[in-house]
């Protein structure tokens, strides 16, 4: 995946309102940017970040920059976009790049389970494949990444939809995508939202399965890398 416009440095001043972000480009120009995560970001959002913008020159959008990546020094990078997992994962599996998820047809956004839409398909090989992607840049301790960095009650729901359609008779994938470059395993943050722990755990036990991916992170783009270690059993 890579970014539709080339990226540019900033200084972070501050992130407020979730969605916002102000930011000093090199020039000393002052900027707002659109902050496409609406998690906690901790660790990656402090003033005085090293962080990119995208430039963009669509009328339609309030803002004149979008908030891409925080480098994270010693040559490592995050991504910060929620949204990117998603279109990284495509890519991927358009390409045949995930193991066991190979040679299917991939739609994206339908819906399932109760008021649900799953975030792929997968069709044409057997049974089919319902996948959920999950953006993963938390990062306390050691080289572990860990989701949620906050309480999703949407992702404890995505769980069990996904153990029931297993009860269906279908496969159920969860991906993992770690959007941060010094990060070689993954577990559940089950301390920060217990409940979203259970249903994991619930899910896991009901046959859900769960792939982690690493991803090559630059100001180009992101791309989905090898597999990692899930680190809970």
């Amino acid at each position: 995946m890579r970014f539709a416009t080339p990226l540019v440095p900033a200084t972070l001043l501050r992130r407020y309102k979730r969605f916002l972000a102000e930011a000093r480009l090199d020039d000393g120009t002052e900027v707002t940017a659109h902050c496409p995560n609406p998690g906690a970001m901790t660790g990656l959002a402090g003033p005085g970040a090293r962080i990119w913008l995208e430039p963009n020159d669509d009328p339609r959008r309030k803002l004149d920059y979008g908030w891409r990546l925080v480098d994270l020094g010693a040559g490592h990078m995050a991504g910060i976009d929620t949204g990117v997992p998603n279109r990284v994962v495509v890519e991927a599996l358009r390409e045949g790049r995930i193991d066991g998820l190979t040679g299917h047809d991939v739609r994206a956004e339908v819906p399932y389970g109760e008021a649900s839409r799953v975030d792929f398909l997968l069709t044409g090989e057997g049974r089919d494949t319902y996948v959920e992607v999950k953006n993963c840049h938390l990062r306390r301790q050691g080289d572990l990444a860990e989701f949620p960095d906050c309480v999703t009650r949407r992702g404890a729901r995505h769980m069990e939809e996904l153990a029931r359609m297993v009860g269906k008779g279908h496969r159920a994938v969860l991906i993992f995508v770690v959007q941060r470059t010094d990060c070689a395993r993954v577990a559940v943050a089950a301390d920060i939202d217990p409940a979203y722990a259970r249903a994991f755990d619930a899910a896991r036990a009901a046959g859900v399965e769960v792939i982690c991916l690493s991803t090559e992170i630059d100001t180009q783009g992101v791309r989905a890398s090898a597999p990692l270690p899930f680190d809970g059993g």
